[in-house]
């Protein structure tokens, strides 16, 4: 087959906004604008107007193609038939999975079809029991299929350990296609409704357990400076624990919640340091905002973290170190000069080691192999 001769259908099971969301929107787009081959599938939950979704938008202004799927929930056979039903109709003959949903019920989908199956494993969530049957399932799915894609280094050790053969495993780690305007500070401050001498910590993501939001805040609870603000930008279903937890610490009037919001990276002008506080990543997309942005980090050393940012470039600490995650928001407001210095080289580093065309080429050469 030659380079173009792969028609590739993209499918994940979106959230409104995410890392997950922007690669694959990312991936999808410079595809297409190569010239090559490529579709999106977005398998939605019912109740949701597939026009008006984010994702779906924001693939669709950048001249992709997309099919959706608005689907009740746990109506397995259902998604599965109408994911074999798209395959034929966009005459894949790949199908790039994101997400253990999509990764599970679309090698289902596959059984018998003339299509090669490609996973991207972009980490792992743990937590409960349901959490972790999804994830075995997720496994098994790998190993019908061709190839995973993992995005950090320790995720290829992760996929190996639950039983995935490591002739199938690829590491690509993600890139940055820099597409996200800022505003100015003025105007990010204006929009969030933040005080123009403020000193502001900003923490965007899910609400959920593995991006640790309750380290975030037992961390503000620590710094010696009480006029540090923090800032949350996103959802999940911990916001009530975690404003119970600011009232009990006294931090209410320190804690700021903005929900989700669609162009978050815009915004991040507004900050003057953003924390990465999670137990478990990927490779965060967050760090590449930030780094675009200009803003100071203090991240947690987790996943892909420390390929993406040395010591030279951001302040690292620990998992689950809330002492060590205190220390360098102190450090980063007592050394603002420093903190700049650290986000300039953060930010060169963005520019030479995660420019978008190696990326899409790894992904090409991939399906190339798969299909041969």
């Amino acid at each position: 087959m030659t380079s173009n001769s792969q028609r590739v259908l993209q499918i994940t099971a979106p959230g409104p906004y995410g890392g997950r969301e922007t690669v694959v929107a990312d991936l999808s787009a410079a595809l297409h604008e190569s010239g090559h081959d490529v579709e999106v599938l977005a398998v939605l939950d019912r109740g949701t107007q597939a026009a008006a979704h984010p994702f779906v938008r924001t693939l669709r202004d950048r001249g992709v193609t997309v099919r959706s799927i608005v689907l009740p929930p746990r109506a397995y056979r259902e998604e599965a038939r109408a994911v074999r039903q798209a395959i034929r109709e966009a005459k894949a003959t790949v199908l790039h999975s994101h997400g253990y949903r999509t990764d599970v019920v679309g090698s289902v989908a596959l059984r018998g079809a003339d299509c090669r199956f490609v996973s991207t494993a972009h980490g792992f969530t743990g937590g409960g029991w349901k959490n972790r049957l999804y994830e075995r399932l997720q496994a098994r799915a790998w190993q019908r299929g061709e190839a995973v894609i993992a995005v950090s280094a320790p995720l290829v050790e992760a996929i190996a350990h639950r039983g995935v053969d490591r002739g199938k495993i690829r590491l690509i780690p993600n890139a940055w296609r820099g597409e996200a305007p800022a505003m100015t500070r003025e105007g990010a401050r204006a929009r969030l409704g933040i005080a123009a001498d403020a000193k502001v910590v900003g923490w965007t993501g899910r609400l959920s357990s593995e991006k640790a939001p309750d380290v975030a805040v037992e961390a503000l609870a620590g710094t010696t400076d009480p006029e540090i603000e923090l800032h949350f930008v996103g959802a999940g279903r911990l916001r009530s624990e975690l404003e119970a937890r600011a009232d009990d610490l006294g931090l209410t009037h320190r804690i700021h919640w903005h929900g989700a919001i669609e162009d978050a990276a815009s915004l991040f002008s507004a900050f003057d340091l953003l924390l990465l506080s999670s137990r478990t990543e990927g490779t965060p997309m967050v760090l590449f905002e930030a780094m675009q942005a200009g803003v100071p980090i203090v991240a947690t050393r987790v996943g892909g973290v420390p390929d993406v940012l040395t010591d030279s470039e951001a302040l690292l600490a620990p998992p689950d170190d809330t002492a060590a995650l205190t220390r360098a928001l102190d450090e980063s407001f007592a050394a603002p000069v420093e903190a700049r210095e650290r986000a300039g080289r953060a930010s060169e580093r963005l520019q030479t080691r995660y420019a978008p065309g190696p990326w899409v080429e790894a992904h090409l050469d991939l399906y190339r192999e798969i299909c041969t």
